[in-house]
């Protein structure tokens, strides 16, 4: 369902970031099981490098700077290896990695995003190994934002969810509701597709409540049965 808080739709990164966090609840509803290795490792370096500098900063209060200067040295030295250690996890092994983990099946999934500047498109890279033959497969899929963010900069949760179990064979597989669902291109639906109450609220736009989209997508449709029927009168 869409959210109650509101973001603004001209941010890229907000509209990055809600999306990130929208990515693991969903994997988690569906019984995926996270691994924190890498968000553990990125800790540790971080928290090393903290404790490093308190160290230095009790020597040096305590003893004063002539006296520990030489373990000062080689602690800066450290210091730099480890924040170097750090970046280099960052930016070369987690490579924007949102969720990591395995499916209640014993596949193992990465997701990792990104955006480009001023380009309201949200790009996913999936790494899939199947956990039964061991191959590996990389999959891309790139969306506009628009299609779970209303006019007013409400979440819908339905759409992206649909993307992720009709793109992604391993998420597919478990959330088999989804993915058998109508697809919905373009952040429209086409004339077959099961309109969720999610998506009613998010395609009606700002200040229409899922009841009156509801009730007008249906009074809609009885219009156009009603002229139909008047025009095979005639």
């Amino acid at each position: 369902m869409a959210t109650q808080e509101k973001i603004t739709v001209y941010n890229i990164a907000d509209l990055k970031n809600t999306t990130d966090d929208a990515i693991p609840n969903y994997l988690t509803s569906l019984s995926f099981t996270p691994s924190h290795l890498l968000t553990d490792v990125r800790l540790a370096l971080g928290f090393s490098a903290f404790a490093l500098s308190a160290a230095c900063f009790a020597w040096d209060y305590n003893f004063g700077f002539e006296s520990t200067k030489t373990y000062t040295a080689f602690a800066v030295a450290l210091y730099t290896i480890l924040n170097g250690l750090l970046t280099f996890w960052i930016f070369y092994v987690e490579k924007g990695t949102i969720y990591q983990g395995t499916s209640p099946k014993g596949d193992k999934i990465r997701i990792s995003t990104e955006t480009k500047k001023n380009v309201p498109v949200y790009h996913m890279t999936i790494e899939v190994k199947d956990g039964k033959t061991g191959e590996r497969k990389t999959l891309k899929i790139s969306r506009s934002f628009t299609e779970w963010f209303d006019a007013a900069g409400r979440f819908v949760a339905a759409p992206l969810q649909t993307v992720l179990a009709q793109g992604v064979d391993v998420i597919g597989r478990v959330d088999t509701k989804r993915a058998n669902a109508a697809k919905v291109e373009g952040g429209e639906a086409g004339p077959s597709a099961v309109y969720t109450p999610e998506m009613l609220a998010m395609l009606s736009g700002e200040g229409v409540s899922v009841g009156s989209a509801a009730e007008t997508a249906t009074g809609t449709e009885a219009a156009e049965a009603k002229k139909g029927g008047k025009r095979r009168k005639n």
